[in-house]
Formats: structure tokens, C-alpha cells, sequence
């Protein structure tokens, strides 16, 4: 049988027929399957979970069949309950399918902890601009001591404790000046 006859046979035909068929079958019964597998046009509409706590969001979240991963927190916010959340993704009015994870950011229960730096010997000016720098607040009840050098820093201090090059304080601590006030020898 030539090209020319195969071409005009109903053998093609038909299995051009079946084919179509079965492609159009497949698309079908592949809809069909989707629908169902990825829960087509179910919404759950993400509730807002700022400052709560870790098991406040589990509750609410367990109860519209949505899970939570906790990503490293951020830096501490004041203005938020410690453990509580600071941040979600998705955010809150966002609309997902059961099961889907929600990411949050917690606040931690204080601020980190920043070293203390060896400042002895540096002006009054030089120590707050590097204190300032690194993240502590500076009293303005100043401690002099008989020095040679005036408003030369001889020691730190914090809540009436003398501190030393590499202790640890919380961010935002506010740490007094021990300085030289011009008068020895």
C-alpha cells in the first residue's frame, strides 16, 4: 500500500479517531483528579497572629487545619510581648489551602547581648560615641575620681557594678562613666 492510499484509508482515520479520544479522555479524568488531589476553590482565610503567643497561635491555627514553623527570631521589639509573634508569612487576610504552613518570627524574651568594650583611657566623647555605636544608652550621672586626666574614662559601670572589658550587657543598657576629673597629680 502506497503513502497516497494509507492517507486515504479509513485506517487512519480511526486511529486518528482513537487517539483523540483518548487524549480528551486523559485531559478529562487529569482535571478531574486535580480537582479533587489539590482541593480546588477551598479557601481558609489567614487570621492575624500578631503578638500572640506560641500556644495561642497553635490553638487557632490547629483549628482551621493549618500548620506553623517558627524561623529564627528577630531582634527584640519592646513594644511586643516577649515569645510572641512578631511576624507571619502569609500575612494575616491572605487566603490558603488545609495544611499549609504558616511561617512566624517570634520576639525573644530580651534584648542580645552586646560585649563590653576596654575604654580606658579614651575621652569622655570617644566613649559615648562608641558606646552609642554599639547599641547601650549612656547615663548622664557622671562618677569622677582623682586623675591626672580630665574626662579620661577610668571604668564603667552598670546598676552601681563596676564593669570589665568583655562583659556581657543587654542591648539598650544603660551604663555609667567613671572619669578622671582633672585634679591629681
Amino acid at each position: 500500500m502506497s503513502l497516497f492510499q494509507f492517507i486515504k484509508s479509513k485506517t487512519l482515520y480511526i486511529q486518528i479517531a482513537i487517539a483523540i479520544t483518548g487524549v480528551l479522555v486523559f485531559i478529562f479524568a487529569l482535571q478531574y483528579w486535580l480537582n479533587i488531589t489539590t482541593n480546588h476553590n477551598q479557601k481558609i482565610q489567614v487570621p492575624d497572629l500578631q503578638k500572640m503567643s506560641l500556644s495561642k497561635v497553635e490553638r487557632t491555627l490547629n483549628d482551621l487545619n493549618l500548620d506553623f514553623i517558627v524561623i529564627d527570631s528577630a531582634s527584640y521589639n519592646p513594644n511586643y510581648p516577649k515569645k510572641s509573634v512578631i511576624e507571619q508569612n502569609p500575612i494575616a487576610g491572605d487566603f490558603v489551602k488545609e495544611k499549609r504552613k504558616i511561617y512566624l518570627t517570634l520576639n525573644p524574651s530580651k534584648y542580645r547581648d552586646v560585649k563590653v568594650p576596654n575604654l580606658n583611657g579614651k575621652t569622655k566623647r570617644q566613649a559615648i560615641s562608641h558606646l552609642r555605636s554599639i547599641g547601650f544608652n549612656i547615663s548622664t550621672n557622671y562618677t569622677y575620681v582623682t586623675d591626672i586626666g580630665k574626662d579620661v574614662v577610668r571604668g564603667l559601670r552598670y546598676k552601681g557594678g563596676v564593669l570589665n572589658s568583655g562583659d556581657k550587657l543587654p542591648l539598650n543598657s544603660i551604663v555609667d562613666l567613671v572619669l578622671g576629673d582633672g585634679k591629681g597629680y
